[in-house]
């Protein structure tokens, strides 16, 4: 997707939830629309405190409490995915609310959203195998991304190639 696309994508989704905010009495304020802003243009799932940061340099007087509560009021809407990690802070992806599967880096923490056709029923197929009604579901992929296999593959290079002066010498 381009990056005109994804532009486009982000503000309709942010206008999208604005009408929605706004239709249930919500205040919008320059900072909580930089939220929405942030989180749709985010391609990396963000925690509340990276998006925080972001916008600080914007907004000195923003409060961390502003990016939780819009978050907090996004998932009373339904308008955004919270990924709960044990170890690390939870994530927030606002364009896809709707749970689908992620591959997650264990090196660098990198999260990506899977789009493969024929996990969509996943859900339904297990709850019709189980009897279970499903109150929520998450499937993740954990592995090494491209970028940390390269800078792996780079630093064993150079190790061996240190390695092999050493041993000419």
């Amino acid at each position: 997707m381009s990056v005109n696309a994804t532009s486009e994508r982000a503000a309709a989704r942010v206008d999208d939830l604005v009408r929605q905010l706004r239709a249930r009495g919500h205040r919008l304020t320059p900072q909580r629309l930089a939220v929405l802003r942030t989180l749709a243009e985010s391609i990396d799932h963000p925690s509340a405190e990276q998006v925080y940061e972001r916008l600080r340099p914007q907004y000195p007087m923003m409060s961390p409490a502003t990016v939780y509560k819009t978050i907090d009021t996004l998932k009373g809407m339904g308008q955004i995915l919270e990924l709960e990690f044990r170890e690390g802070a939870n994530r927030y992806d606002l364009n896809i609310p709707e749970p689908h599967p992620h591959a997650i880096c264990t090196s660098c923490g990198r999260l990506v959203d899977v789009d493969i056709p024929e996990l969509n029923d996943l859900a339904e197929r297990t709850a019709g195998a189980t009897g279970f009604q499903l109150v929520r579901h998450r499937l993740d992929f954990y592995g090494v991304c491209p970028d940390c296999l390269r800078t792996r593959n780079t630093e064993r290079g150079t190790r061996r190639t240190r390695n092999q002066l050493r041993e000419a010498l």
